[in-house]
């Protein structure tokens, strides 16, 4: 198995590791988007996401990972089972499954497993990567290159939480609830708006322009090529702290009090920038939550809103042909004028 590069060495893109924080604290804010130069870590920094995810519980044997405590919504395998009989259950990675731009939609939703057809005569449903990511991650490189057909799929299971699949005399549905993340260069083409609405935060990654910076992200990645595991080990305890925090967030993120001054800011700011329906609202107060969690406060402040609305509006926002202003600083610019009305 090829090891990662440790989300603790990661330096110079601090907008785009904290987002996959904030997501990690609350996987209900919808996913990450990152949008940026070529050859700045995007894929490499998503990758180390699962530095930063505890096990989970599921249910053994099950192709679904389902969870022992949640019966509503199991797979058909988990539903099949005797209800009287013990389940056994084990701990297991989160999954952060990659999605290639070539794949095909068998390989996405899953299909008839034709091995056991031919050899065995019998009918059998073989899970796609939708499967292989749900309570986990499935992540898209060059996501704005994606077909079509696969972007509608997408924006169904997104939407649902389940994938139906009926084809080849087979009928199944089964739970498919994962956090969106995705990557490209927008140079090379744009994100159809439905999907771009599915992802919670968008960052933009640029090439560092600080030489000092440059330098230290050479050594390390140098380091890392030369010998993975030596480099890995020397980045464990850093990554143990960030999984630590984390969790403590993940504890934290209910007792977290958004009043009702703050949701008016939220509300205010969306509506001064013109975005559409209320997902825009609902990903904020969710994003400034899980960010207050992180930092550990117990109440969201003015100062989460900050660093948050950026993330969760820059890529809302309807194009103006008389601003080219970056759409990040749109965000900052109109929160200027909400917190000072």
């Amino acid at each position: 198995m090829a090891l990662t590069f440790p989300f603790a060495a990661i330096v110079g893109q601090d907008e785009m590791t904290l987002a996959i924080q904030v997501v990690a604290v609350d996987p209900s804010i919808g996913g990450v988007l990152v949008l940026g130069d070529r050859g700045t870590g995007k894929s490499t920094a998503v990758r180390a996401l699962a530095d930063l995810l505890p096990p989970i519980q599921v249910i053994k044997g099950c192709p679904y990972r389902c969870d022992p405590a949640k019966s509503a919504g199991s797979c058909p395998v988990c539903q099949a089972r005797d209800p009287k009989s013990k389940v056994a259950t084990e701990r297991q990675a989160v999954a952060v499954v990659d999605l290639p731009l070539g794949a095909t939609e068998d390989r996405v939703v899953g299909a008839l497993d034709l091995e056991k057809a031919l050899s065995q005569g019998i009918k059998q449903f073989s899970p796609g990567l939708l499967a292989q990511a749900h309570r986990g991650f499935l992540y898209i490189d060059e996501v704005n290159l994606l077909d079509d057909h696969l972007v509608d799929l997408l924006i169904d299971v997104a939407a649902s939480g389940e994938n139906l699949v009926e084809r080849e005399g087979l009928s199944v549905r089964h739970p498919a609830r994962f956090v969106l993340v995705g990557s490209g260069n927008p140079e090379e083409g744009e994100l159809r708006p439905q999907l771009l609405d599915r992802f919670g935060l968008s960052v933009q990654v640029r090439t560092p322009q600080d030489l000092a910076l440059r330098v230290s992200i050479i050594k390390r990645r140098d380091a890392f090529d030369k010998d993975p595991a030596a480099f890995k080990a020397l980045w464990h305890k850093d990554n143990q702290k960030l999984q630590k925090r984390i969790l403590k967030a993940r504890e934290l993120l209910d007792q977290v009090e958004v009043s009702d001054d703050m949701l008016m800011l939220c509300a205010r700011l969306c509506q001064q920038l013109g975005t559409d329906g209320l997902r825009a609202e609902l990903t904020l107060l969710r994003a400034t939550r899980a960010y207050a969690a992180l930092q550990g406060h117990k109440a969201v402040q003015p100062e989460h809103l900050q660093s948050m609305a950026p993330l969760a509006l820059r890529h809302r926002l309807r194009r103006n042909p008389l601003d080219d202003t970056d759409s990040g600083a749109r965000v900052q610019r109109s929160l200027q004028e909400v917190l000072a009305a």
